[in-house]
């Protein structure tokens, strides 16, 4: 008899269909049977000697709710007996509700419930444990997951364990993954956690790789692909890399549509083994990343999410330097400024910063510059090494890519486009890569009818501006030494308000005491490791409505681990959409003091002038737009959620913490012990009339 591996995980969803992803023990028909009588059926497909199926369900109700049961020819698996969670539902959007999207990034498989977790709380499982606490209450339309969903280089003491009797750690990769083999093991590892999969099985979900999905780093540079392949275990590890991506994530983040039309799925599924057309697929996408796309798009009602592959669509002649390919940079261009009017928000996910602090960005620039040799051969091998050792392979390290990203957000929002060009109502990019949260928006401080609000905590200093006339600027800072909020009109400040607040909010057991050295110091118990606490509401950053331009522009991501709210302007140009980058990293993951501390100083003054002087050593440009940090840092393990109602946008940004008495365990989180604790509320943009 067929059994149920692992999953069932609902990736794709809309008004009328969605799909459904499962691992069986053997070859069987996989079918989903939903309770309103919708149902579908796929036969499985092998890889490597692992049976999956994809399961399309069409015929659903927009605007509706219903459980499901997955079936193995014939028996019924899904739910689980005696499961403690609430059944799994499948909920289709109707075409103007409001929308929330969950994101972040960085994600440790958490260790069994018997085991301390030496990270703290996961919060996927404490999101987990609420949601199945109140099934009936709020929870996301969809998570984005944005990159290192499973660490290849960095494995548990269990999976250690597990690939020493399996194969010993002498022969290298030592004790990372080697094979396919293995990376189904960690997906076992972290999908099988009964929090997690329960989630999975009841939440969409779009996902995109990073580096630690394949290697820490992986395609920084040419030279470093040069050594990477020179080495005798690298081709077997990246083909299975991209082989079980393609397999346990990609699919899943295709709709049916593109599905039936995808050549690849078709000849994997057609044939008794898939391994080697997927293999030569993979080999092929390794040695030519401009033949894949692993990019795509996804609309919710009047949302648009593109999802961008910043890794493997890299280009790395040091003369060339690009983070995305030529194909894929039309493609984004393409997506970004598609049916214009017919979306209120854009939503880019980019698993790095577009903005970093402005002391990293500079010396990101100044090393691209040393690597192509600007100072000479001797600084060129200098940068090459300073670039491996310190990760500086983020935007910033692709000179034109930041600058045609930036191009291409200003035009989306700023409105002042042919009707034929015009951009979506809000561009949005999501991005991971870093274990904080970072929001930053963009306004030009001209646009009329625009509200601006602010928060940041554990900070000495959080500035918010709002612009235009009718304008209002709220803020609220936790563990602050001043909070300001400026109002700034069009000249006339009518009708402009301003009001700034400061509050400290210190929770949680443990040490953990932190100094932070930007533009003053700001000092707070946290708990577990060192985590604060703080509290920022009414946060409103403005965008102009009904001139045709964007409702917000948002780039998301992650990857530095920690986050923060950003907000770019544009010397002498006008924008009437709200830009922001918002980072949130990691959910589960650790924090060293020296990200901490690093990213805490890359903030300051003293930081930007050191940046300014590395980037005149490298006769760097100066870029083309300014930002600043309007909230955050923060460090813990986290998520950030979007809720988009019409043109109005609100964040939350939320920890997983553990309270008194608890046991530090994810798990224990349906009794009270972890909960996801607000940090920071804020609105995006206007409330508009409902």
């Amino acid at each position: 008899m067929a059994e149920l591996r692992l999953g069932p995980l609902l990736r794709y969803v809309d008004g009328s269909s969605a799909t459904f992803w499962v691992e069986t023990s053997r070859p069987c028909t996989a079918e989903v049977r939903c309770a309103d009588g919708a149902r579908g059926s796929a036969e499985t497909f092998q890889v490597d000697g692992h049976h999956y199926a994809l399961v399309p369900v069409d015929g659903l109700t927009p605007g509706t709710v219903r459980t499901y049961e997955v079936v193995l020819d014939g028996t019924t698996v899904w739910p689980l007996p005696d499961s403690p969670f609430p059944p799994s539902v499948v909920r289709t959007p109707e075409p103007d509700a409001p929308v929330r999207v969950t994101f972040g990034s960085c994600r440790w498989a958490a260790p069994p419930a018997d085991e301390k977790d030496p990270v703290g709380p996961d919060a996927l499982d404490t999101l987990a444990a609420r949601i199945a606490a109140d099934p009936d209450g709020e929870r996301p339309d969809v998570l984005l997951l944005l990159g290192d969903q499973v660490y290849a280089d960095e494995v548990s003491r269990a999976t250690r364990e597990w690939i020493a009797a399996r194969r010993g750690l002498a022969d290298p990769p030592g004790n990372q993954v080697a094979d396919y083999e293995e990376y189904t093991r960690l997906y076992y590892e972290s999908w099988l956690d009964p929090e997690i999969r329960w989630l999975l099985s009841t939440v969409p979900s779009c996902m995109i790789f990073d580096d630690h999905d394949v290697i820490d780093d992986w395609n920084t540079s040419a030279a470093w692909v040069a050594d990477m392949r020179a080495t005798p275990w690298w081709r077997e590890r990246v083909l299975s890399g991209l082989m079980s991506y393609w397999v346990h994530q990609h699919l899943g983040n295709l709709s049916p549509r593109e599905l039936s039309e995808d050549l690849l799925y078709a000849a994997v599924r057609e044939t008794p083994d898939g391994t080697d057309v997927l293999r030569a697929f993979a080999a092929q996408a390794d040695a030519d990343p401009a033949s894949v796309r692993w990019s795509y798009r996804r609309d919710f009602g009047r949302t648009r999410v593109l999802m961008l592959d910043t890794r493997a669509a890299r280009v790395l002649e040091e003369s060339n330097r690009s983070m995305l390919d030529p194909g894929e940079e039309r493609w984004l261009r393409e997506q970004a400024l598609d049916a214009p009017g017919s979306y209120d928000h854009l939503l880019i996910g980019t698993s790095l910063p577009w903005l970093l602090p402005h002391l990293v960005h500079d010396a990101e620039t100044w090393n691209a510059a040393l690597c192509r040799g600007e100072r000479g051969a001797r600084w060129a091998r200098f940068g090459e090494g300073l670039r491996r050792r310190a990760d500086l392979e983020h935007w910033a390290a692709f000179p034109s890519s930041f600058e045609s990203l930036t191009a291409l957000i200003a035009e989306a929002g700023s409105g002042t486009r042919s009707l034929e060009d015009a951009a979506a109502a809000t561009p949005a990019g999501a991005g991971a890569e870093t274990a904080g949260a970072e929001a930053a928006g963009a306004e030009d401080g001209t646009g009329a009818g625009t509200a601006a609000v602010g928060a940041g905590a554990e900070t000495s200093v959080a500035e918010v501006a709002g612009a235009g006339a009718g304008t209002a600027a709220v803020g609220a800072v936790a563990e602050t030494s001043v909070a300001e909020v400026a109002g700034a009109g069009d000249g006339t400040g009518a009708g402009t308000a301003a009001v700034g607040a400061g509050a400290a909010t210190e929770a949680g057991a443990g040490g953990g005491t932190e100094a932070g050295a930007n533009a003053g110091a700001g000092v707070g118990a946290g708990a577990g490791a060192g985590t604060v606490i703080g509290a920022g509401a009414g946060t409103v950053i403005g965008a102009g409505a009904g001139t045709g331009a964007p409702a917000t522009v948002l780039v998301l991501s992650g990857d530095v681990h920690h986050a923060y709210v950003a907000e770019p302007f544009w010397p002498g140009r006008r924008l009437e959409a709200t830009v922001l980058q918002l980072t949130c990293s990691p959910v589960h993951n650790r924090i060293p003091l020296s990200i901490r501390l690093g990213f805490r100083f890359g903030w300051s003054r003293l930081a930007r002038t050191l940046g300014h002087r590395l980037a005149r050593h490298g006769r760097c440009a100066r870029p083309p737009v300014d930002w600043r940090k309007t909230g955050g840092p923060w460090f813990g393990n986290q998520l950030m959620t979007l809720t988009l109602r019409g043109r109005s946008a609100t964040l939350r940004l939320e920890q997983a913490l553990e309270v008194r008495g608890g046991s530090g365990r994810s798990g224990d989180a349906t009794a009270g012990r972890v909960r996801l604790t607000t940090v920071t509320e804020s609105v995006l943009t206007p409330l508009t009339p409902q």
